[in-house]
């Protein structure tokens, strides 16, 4: 697994880390998915993300039951607070709510899930707050385009943005254009979500099919690897899949140590082109 500074901080973290979103909430499906974290974190997928409002904090829950006795400096720890709550004193309230649930002392990253009617600026205080306190180590935003990133940091006076989680896979290139590079100018790691962009592979007969099949075979890889490897391609990208089982997982964490040639890129680049002028920011 291949590890890159996350943004300002003095931590390497996993290209290919794990989401959960929609994770499962009941059954032998919860406990096949705590197995399926535990697979990932001993691959080096120790970048797990979260959220309060991921089915109501049982995703949180969840997590800290497949956590639970590991060393604390090994992991990565992301959540997010919901617009809804994010005025200022609700920020912190809701970062204490998911401490508890997923039973840390801190948070590695805390997020602003995406812009709500709340003032960006008591958001931004409350995370600078927390990063005071001890409760997070740095803090970030997600679902932000340029202008909005430039705002947020406008309202931080003490702490940098640390990241900036957007959706990010071959159908939905646009962060390419602008957000990318402006990221990295600002030493601002990008975190892409969904990056199978909630579809099936194209069809094999198909000219994308064939392209990434090729690509796949001439790396003895897979081709959600070779998808994976595509998206953290350039410096100071991430990505984080979301997995409840323990196959695919290991085949996540496979494309962690898959760095494709400039001939492959251009290949895929072919077949699964970014928009070439400046489109809405996407979002699921």
């Amino acid at each position: 697994m291949r590890f890159r500074k996350f943004g300002p901080l003095d931590f390497n973290v996993p290209v290919v880390g794990q989401g959960s979103w929609e994770m499962p909430e009941r059954g032998n499906a919860v406990e096949a998915a705590k197995e399926a974290l535990r697979a990932g974190i001993e691959q080096g997928m120790v970048h797990i993300d979260t959220a309060e409002m991921y089915g109501s904090g049982k995703s949180e829950e969840l997590i800290a039951d497949a956590i639970g006795g590991l060393p604390r400096d090994r992991l990565f720890i992301v959540s997010k607070v919901l617009p809804s709550n994010a005025f200022y004193a609700g920020t912190i309230k809701a970062c204490e709510a998911s401490l508890k649930r997923l039973r840390l002392d801190y948070l590695d990253c805390y997020l602003l899930h995406w812009r709500g009617h709340h003032p960006l600026s008591d958001t931004m205080t409350a995370l600078e707050k927390l990063v005071t306190d001890g409760k997070i180590r740095s803090l970030g935003v997600s679902n932000f385009d340029v202008k909005d990133v430039q705002e947020a940091e406008s309202y931080l006076h003490r702490e940098p943005l640390t990241c900036n989680q957007v959706l990010y896979n071959l159908h939905d290139r646009g962060i390419e254009r602008k957000l990318i590079g402006y990221c990295s100018q600002r030493n601002i790691a990008v975190v892409g979500y969904t990056p199978f962009a909630q579809r099936k592979p194209p069809e094999p007969t198909s000219e994308a099919g064939k392209v990434l099949a090729t690509v796949a075979a001439r790396h003895s890889a897979t081709i959600r690897q070779v998808i994976l490897a595509f998206l953290v391609r350039l410096a100071g990208t991430f990505t984080i899949p979301k997995s409840a089982k323990i196959d695919h997982v290991r085949e996540n964490a496979g494309a962690g140590n898959l760095l494709l040639e400039q001939t492959d890129i251009r290949a895929i680049e072919a077949v699964f082109p970014a928009p070439t002028r400046d489109v809405p920011l996407g979002m699921v």
